[in-house]
């Protein structure tokens, strides 16, 4: 089969070998994949978690048609059923993946393009959002990187959780102003000294319940000026850098619950949860197209070298997708 393969000198769309479902797992003829950041990283010859090196297949999303089912699969799934999932190796024409991280596509008329687009940001952001930011009804968020295609279902999330505040950063105006089309009730420029400032006044100058911070290093100390006492901040990535000074005493005087998260050392298990989990609370939203994410461009996957330096320059809005013909 042909797939995105790391070598030596760096990724190639060339042959791999055919996958075969362990007893758990099912076998799917991939139709298309979304690119994640992390995929930058595995195509670089980077580790991500367990993942990475010489003759890895990069990506981790994907949505295709189920050809086999491992002896140990519920029957919930069979041969023939148009799914999502995520799972590494999804750069192929095939892939496997466990059973408990696979969702059938809800509805009909969703193009397996879109499809591919959901997997990642849907259980991060639930798990982000509902399970670890507690986010209530009529509760008020933040969410740090808001222009990333999770960053945009983050705030999705929130307005079907009926957050009544919602404010998203983008650096880039252009993508900025576009945020309010997916929940953000207030835009900010991280990047301007008065970011905080404009928080505590859409909040009341009480601060946000909850940061779903994907920026951290520079922007730490600012997040827990503008969250409230006793409020969260769960840490979902670190684009703005791994390290920067920390007020450890303004942590105590709020009483922030400071909870970091990463899909790197979560065990399957607990990966098929969040997965129910997520399924159990969105799915109908899913299935009416309530939570759905924007399509910068569609590349082929004899292109996907180009989709990745497409993702590199970081100017694309929404999930950069790799079509893999039928």
């Amino acid at each position: 089969m042909k797939a995105v393969v790391v070598g030596a000198q760096g990724p190639a769309v060339t042959e791999a070998p055919m996958p075969a479902p362990k007893p758990t797992e099912v076998l799917v003829k991939v139709h298309a994949c979304g690119l994640n950041r992390a995929d930058l990283a595995v195509a670089a010859g980077h580790r991500h978690g367990t993942v990475g090196g010489a003759g890895t297949i990069v990506g981790m999303e994907w949505a295709g048609v189920v050809v086999e089912c491992g002896a140990q699969v519920p029957t919930g799934l069979k041969a023939g059923d148009r799914v999502m999932g995520s799972g590494g190796s999804a750069f192929a024409e095939y892939t496997v993946a466990d059973f408990g991280r696979v969702t059938r596509i809800p509805s009909a008329s969703m193009s397996f393009e879109q499809a591919a687009t959901l997997p990642v940001a849907l259980q991060t952001m639930h798990d982000a959002v509902i399970t670890h930011g507690q986010l209530a009804r009529g509760g008020s968020v933040l969410i740090q990187g808001a222009s990333s295609g999770v960053g945009l279902m983050a705030m999705q999330i929130a307005r079907h959780c009926g957050a009544a505040v919602i404010v998203g950063s983008s650096t880039d105006a252009g993508r900025r102003a576009r945020l309010t089309e997916f929940g953000a009730t207030l835009a900010i420029d991280s990047r301007d000294p008065a970011w905080v400032a404009q928080v505590l006044e859409a909040t009341g100058g009480r601060g946000v319940d909850l940061i779903v911070d994907q920026v951290s290093g520079g922007v730490a100390n600012q997040n827990m000026q503008a969250t409230r006492v006793l409020g969260r901040i769960v840490n979902v990535g670190r684009l703005g850098g791994m390290k920067d000074e920390f007020d450890f005493d303004l942590h105590a005087l709020r009483r922030i619950s400071y909870i970091g998260v990463t899909f790197r050392t979560r065990s399957l298990e607990e990966v098929r949860e969040i997965n129910s989990r997520m399924q159990a609370d969105l799915g109908p939203a899913i299935a009416s197209g309530q939570l759905n994410l924007p399509i910068d461009k569609v590349f082929k996957l004899d292109e996907a070298l180009a989709a990745l330096a497409h993702m590199k320059q970081n100017k694309h809005f929404g999930k950069v997708i790799l079509s893999v013909a039928a």
